[in-house]
């Protein structure tokens, strides 16, 4: 199963493209851009409070039959975070300072 990779960072809504190397993504595939992961989130997922890596690019050549991004296209269902700016500052206050591996 390939990643989703979903066209927007869910934060700021800015439009993360496939070959973006802008776009970080949690181990649940939350997709946020890189400013907002380092500036507002402070690494931690709104979602699962885990950490961000960067987002992989799929290949836009078929290497191998069938594996590219024109035979596995991205996703282009726009994503946005649900919680309120407060409840937001609350939860990333609450773990920051946990390293996201023994979160």
């Amino acid at each position: 199963m390939a990643l989703q990779l979903r066209p927007n960072c869910e934060l700021c809504d800015k439009d993360l493209p496939p070959h973006s190397a802008q776009a970080v993504i949690c181990s649940y595939e939350c997709t946020f851009c890189a400013d907002c992961a380092r500036d507002k989130l402070h690494n931690v997922c709104p979602n699962c409070g885990g950490g961000f890596a960067p987002r992989p690019i799929r290949p836009s050549h078929e290497w191998r039959p069938g594996v590219c991004l024109d035979k596995q296209p991205a996703s282009d269902k726009r994503v946005r975070v649900r919680y309120t700016p407060e409840d937001l500052a609350a939860h990333i206050a609450r773990i920051e300072a946990i390293d996201p591996a023994k979160r």
